[in-house]
C-alpha cells in the first residue's frame, strides 16, 4: 500500500472514530449537582430518593459506617453519588451511593453511635445529638457531589452507567445490575425460579452468593444458553443482559410463553434430581454450585430432553462418565466463558445422555 493510500486510510479511520465518539456522547445526558448532608438526610427520610430493590439487602458493617461518618466530619472528599432521573415519578434512583446515603440518614436522624475511630477517637460512642449545635450545623453543611443521568438518556446509556460504575465493586454484580437496569416479565420469571424449591435443593450456594443473587445468574444462563449461542461472543455479561432485555419484550408481547419457559426449566430440574444424585454439587457434601458444572448438566440435560422427551421417564446411569477426568476437564473454570469451552461441556452431557437413549 502506498504512503498516500495509507494516509487516506488512517484519515478515514480517525474521522470514523471521531464520529463514533460524537454519537455515543449524545446518548449520555447528565448534569452535576451538589447536596448538603442535611439535604441528603432529609431526602432519604422523605423518600425523595429511590433505592432499587437489588441494593436494599446490602448494608455496610458497623465499622465501615463509623469510618464513613468520620470522613464526613473531617471534611474529607467523598466519592460522587450517581443517580438516574425517573421520568414518571421525578424521583432520583440511586445507582451508586445507597450505603452512604443510608448511613447519613441513620446518623443524622437515627440513633447511630460512632464505633471506634482511628483519627477522631475521642468521638467514639458519640451520637449526632451528643455533638454541640455548632458542630451539628457544620456537619449538616458539608456538601457531597452527585451526577444525575437524566430522563433523556436512553436505556442503553443507563445500563452502561450501571455496569461501568459497578466494575470491580464488591456489592453490585451482573445479576443485581440486571435487576436494576432491565426489569420486566422475563426477569420476574427468573427471580421466581431462582427461589423454587426444586432448584434450590440441587443448586446450593453460599450465604454470600445468595445475597449476590447467584441463583438468578444461573437461571438466566440456563435460558440464554439453551435458547442458542448464535449471538454469544465470549462476553457473558453483555450477552446475558441483551438476552434479558430481548426476552422481556418477547414475554410482554407473548405472555402465554411464560408457562412453557417455566415448564422447561422445572422439568429439567426434575430430571437432574432424578438422575444426578448430588444435583449440581461436585460431591455429596458440596456447598456450592460451580457455574461450568451447572451449565454442562442443566443445559446438556435440557437439550437431550428436547431431542428425546421420553428420557424424562427413565433412570440413567450417569456415574460412568460423570466422575471421569474427561468430564472434569470440560467443566474446569479455565477459559470457562470461551464459546468453544461452553459448547464442549454442554454437548458432552447432551451426547452422553442421548447415547443412553440409543443403547
Amino acid at each position: 500500500m502506498s504512503d498516500t493510500n495509507l494516509a487516506n486510510k488512517n484519515a478515514k479511520l480517525i474521522a470514523d472514530a471521531e464520529q463514533q465518539i460524537i454519537e455515543q456522547s449524545r446518548r449520555i445526558d447528565f448534569y452535576l449537582t451538589e447536596y448538603t448532608v442535611e439535604l441528603l438526610a432529609n431526602k432519604m427520610r422523605n423518600g425523595d430518593f429511590h433505592v432499587p430493590e437489588y441494593q436494599r439487602e446490602f448494608t455496610w458493617e458497623y465499622e465501615r459506617k463509623s469510618k464513613f461518618i468520620e470522613s464526613v466530619i473531617m471534611g474529607l472528599p467523598i466519592p460522587f453519588l450517581f443517580f438516574w432521573e425517573d421520568s414518571e415519578s421525578g424521583k432520583l434512583e440511586v445507582v451508586d451511593g445507597s450505603q452512604r446515603l443510608r448511613t447519613i440518614e441513620e446518623f443524622i436522624f437515627g440513633d447511630f453511635a460512632l464505633g471506634e475511630l482511628t483519627e477522631l477517637f475521642l468521638l467514639t460512642g458519640f451520637r449526632f445529638h451528643d455533638l454541640p449545635e455548632s458542630r451539628q450545623r457544620k456537619i449538616k453543611n458539608r456538601s457531597i457531589r452527585g451526577i444525575v443521568l437524566n430522563e433523556h438518556a436512553d436505556e442503553e446509556a443507563r445500563l452502561d452507567l450501571f455496569e461501568r460504575i459497578n466494575t470491580g465493586s464488591k456489592i453490585a454484580n451482573p445479576a443485581e445490575v440486571r435487576r436494576g437496569a432491565v426489569s420486566g416479565p422475563f426477569l420476574d420469571l427468573v427471580i421466581e425460579l431462582a427461589q423454587h424449591k426444586e432448584f434450590t435443593n440441587i443448586a446450593p450456594v453460599s450465604e454470600k452468593q445468595l445475597k449476590e443473587r447467584e441463583r438468578e445468574e444461573l437461571v438466566t444462563r440456563f435460558f440464554a444458553y439453551s435458547d442458542g449461542l448464535d449471538e454469544y461472543k465470549d462476553r457473558v455479561t453483555e450477552f446475558l443482559t441483551s438476552y434479558t432485555r430481548k426476552m422481556n419484550h418477547y414475554f410482554e408481547a407473548n405472555p402465554e410463553i411464560h408457562f412453557s419457559y417455566r415448564d422447561n426449566f422445572l422439568n429439567t430440574m426434575a430430571f437432574v434430581t432424578q438422575n444426578f444424585k448430588w444435583g449440581f454439587r461436585r460431591s455429596a457434601k458440596g456447598t456450592v454450585t460451580p457455574r461450568a458444572r451447572f451449565e454442562a448438566i442443566a443445559i446438556g440435560s435440557f437439550l437431550a430432553l428436547q431431542k428425546h422427551p421420553d428420557l424424562i421417564r427413565q433412570t440413567i446411569n450417569v456415574s460412568k462418565w460423570l466422575d471421569t477426568p474427561e468430564f472434569n476437564n470440560v467443566t474446569t473454570s479455565d477459559g470457562a466463558n470461551a464459546i468453544n469451552r461452553l459448547r464442549n461441556r454442554i454437548f458432552f452431557v447432551r451426547d452422553h445422555l442421548l447415547e443412553f437413549q440409543n443403547e
